[in-house]
């Protein structure tokens, strides 16, 4: 049964905390062999104006968006082609590997890729997985995907995973598996 403590200054919103306690909730199950409901986090709030490091009284640093929900927001912008705001969420050094392809650092060159493969595409998730590893937040995203086809003629089911670094709120890396090369038709 396991015990965690954290103090954290004052001012992160409840949502923030919520997803603190989440993490160090997981991050103890990663570890130890304990069912969530047997792991207890304690957060302790301190006013800012009683804390300094250095010397120096400090304000609290703002909580960093959800990666998952920022991968979404993306993706989301992507299926609609609204390509100023999924670039808004990109980081000046992103970089994209899709099936069969080079490494690609621009919108424009997906959109130009894609152009030939399928009119659109459209995700169904069935699983968003968010976490920390390597100095980055990592969500991998799996589900279907449908759409329509050059031709016209529409297609589903078609299994992906997508994974994504995020380093700040900013995405910069992002790994697509799919099976649309397996599924398209041919001719």
């Amino acid at each position: 049964m396991p015990i965690v403590e954290a103090h954290v200054l004052e001012g992160y919103a409840p949502t923030e905390k919520s997803r603190l306690l989440e993490a160090l909730t997981n991050a103890i199950r990663f570890v130890v062999p304990a069912p969530a409901e047997a792991v207890t986090v304690l957060l302790h709030e301190y006013p800012a104006d009683s804390y300094a490091r250095g010397g120096v009284q400090r304000q609290p640093a703002p909580a960093l968006p959800d990666p998952a929900q920022v991968v979404r927001a993306y993706l989301s912008a992507m299926e609609e082609r609204d390509l100023a705001a999924a670039q808004a969420l990109l980081g000046a050094d992103f970089c994209m590997v899709f099936p069969g392809t080079a490494p690609m650092r621009t919108l424009s060159e997906l959109v130009d890729w894609a152009a030939g493969r399928y009119r659109f595409v459209r995700k169904t998730y069935d699983e968003v997985e968010a976490f920390h590893a390597g100095g980055v937040n990592v969500v991998y995203t799996r589900g279907t995907l449908s759409g329509q086809w050059p031709d016209g003629s529409s297609f589903e089911g078609i299994r992906f995973v997508d994974r994504f670094e995020l380093s700040g709120d900013k995405i910069i890396r992002q790994d697509v598996w799919n099976d649309i090369a397996e599924m398209r038709p041919h001719g």
